[in-house]
């Protein structure tokens, strides 16, 4: 039998009721909505670094990069830009116990579930480094860490439209940072390489997340929520942006220039 305690259910959200300003340090979401008590850290092969941009880590309400990190138990969440110079990622990087990889898409990364072999790891620990902001802010981190640059790239095969219906991508197939490490999780179990012990709770706590947010935005009485006149479509119903700026998230995926 496991000796982890039973998760606690969810607090049921009340739009109606003042926010407060006291916050779970760990979720980051007033303490009478904390979801903590609804999470079950799960133990996985794979080590999940997730690198989280400034502005993701103080300004997103819905931070699903940090609900991501309590979900995995060995899991880290680190701030910052550029991360050449931290001591952290580089030690986890240099480490001759890791397999050390980004998930990152591209011509050169290696698509799940055959392009890596448990052969190849050799004994070593894959760790995988997921960028946690807009895909912009993405760039500018990958921009900005040569040592980023150089590790091997990961993706996974493509999946379906993005469930995060509060915000759109930029184009198909891009995810939030709780469904890419999903995604993965999912992936590397299929190529043999993982063992994802609770494949429902990382999508069931985005579901439950954005129903809150919903719930709130439908209150003309509560403020500060973002508002849609016409509701929240699937993501299959989203417009498609078009003109000359179309084209302009694709670049996200090219490979920055590297640093000198």
């Amino acid at each position: 039998m496991s000796d982890q305690p039973e998760p606690q259910s969810a607090p049921t959200p009340d739009a109606s009721a003042p926010a407060e300003s006291e916050r779970c340090y760990r979720c980051f979401w007033p303490k009478r909505l904390c979801w903590c008590g609804s999470i079950r850290p799960m133990a996985t092969r794979t080590k999940i670094v997730i690198l989280i941009h400034p502005k993701e880590w103080k300004e997103q309400r819905t931070g699903t990069g940090r609900l991501t990190h309590l979900c995995l138990a060995d899991s880290e969440l680190i701030m910052g830009i550029g991360f050449d110079a931290h001591a952290r990622v580089q030690e986890l990087i240099n480490d001759p116990a890791n397999f050390p990889m980004l998930l990152y898409p591209g011509p050169t990364a290696r698509a799940l579930p055959g392009g890596l072999q448990a052969e190849e790891l050799g004994g070593r620990r894959l760790v995988v480094f997921v960028l946690d902001g807009t895909w912009a802010c993405a760039r500018k981190m990958l921009r900005l860490s040569p040592s980023l640059q150089r590790l091997p790239r990961l993706m996974f095969p493509p999946a379906a439209p993005s469930k995060f219906v509060i915000k759109q991508q930029p184009v198909e197939g891009c995810l939030c940072t709780l469904e890419a490490t999903h995604e993965l999780l999912l992936a590397l179990e299929s190529a043999g390489l993982e063992r994802y012990p609770d494949p429902a709770q990382l999508p069931d706590l985005l579901q439950r997340m954005q129903n809150f947010l919903i719930q709130c935005a439908s209150d003309p009485a509560k403020a500060g929520y973002r508002r849609k006149k016409t509701g929240y479509g699937t993501p299959e119903t989203r417009r498609v942006t078009r003109g000359e700026g179309s084209s302009r998230p694709l670049k996200l995926f090219r490979p920055p220039s590297p640093q000198p």
